[in-house]
């Protein structure tokens, strides 16, 4: 593995613009003439994310907790060490900054969310353990945590399916569950170092531009 290869990865919940940050992101930095690649999860035109589609759409249970959150993180952990090996794993060994949206950080949001407060740190330890000694995935060298308010986000949410909640998956469609895993993201922050930002303001969401700014700040002396 080259000195050089980094991943940076963009985390939050629904609506919370992480696409757009990473792609706007990457756009600068190839600018700057460096080597990037985008990745996003899950990876859902690849065969490997079959599993997590399954899960998403219901097939497992209506309710996110009817699949536990070390069965459903093997899922997401799958699609994502397929991606490696099939896709990116020569990319990052050459030297390749790789920006993500979305990584094995998003089993601690989402799945630590199912777990009581007490084994919190357990599940922390043990995502680590799984994806990244076991399965050999790389740990990511920064994490950014774009966080958003509920309420800003259901609105967000609402504009990108137009009202039709029933194009809503299993996690987007259970408003409790999503303030669950804004408190796991919250707290897996503090403990794991994530650097937070806050992309609200008056109730709503901050404009693109000032959102870009405060990454690009993060991000001097990691890249």
């Amino acid at each position: 593995m080259s000195e050089k290869s980094k991943i940076i990865v963009i985390e939050g919940l629904d609506g919370s613009g992480k696409a757009t940050q990473t792609k706007l992101l990457a756009e600068k930095l190839r600018a700057q003439g460096r080597r990037v690649r985008q990745l996003s999860f899950p990876d859902y035109e690849s065969r490997g994310s079959a599993l997590v589609q399954m899960y998403l759409s219901g097939e497992f249970g209506s309710r996110p907790e009817d699949v536990n959150a070390y069965a459903a993180s093997a899922f997401y952990a799958v699609d994502r060490a397929a991606s490696f090996l099939k896709d990116w794993q020569r990319d990052y060994r050459e030297g390749a900054l790789l920006l993500s949206d979305r990584y094995c950080t998003s089993n601690i949001i989402y799945q630590m969310a199912k777990v009581s407060d007490d084994e919190r740190d357990a599940f922390i330890r043990w995502q680590a353990d799984f994806e990244y000694d076991k399965l050999g995935l790389p740990r990511p060298a920064l994490v950014i945590y774009l966080d958003v308010e509920p309420d800003v986000s259901q609105k967000l949410m609402e504009q990108r399916y137009g009202g039709d909640n029933s194009k809503k998956d299993l996690h987007e469609s259970n408003l409790g569950f999503l303030l669950s895993c804004r408190r796991s993201a919250l707290y897996a922050a503090e403990r794991c170092g994530w650097h937070i930002i806050n992309c609200c303001r008056d109730g709503a969401i901050r404009p693109i531009e000032e959102i870009a700014r405060d990454i690009e700040e993060v991000m001097q002396g990691i890249i």
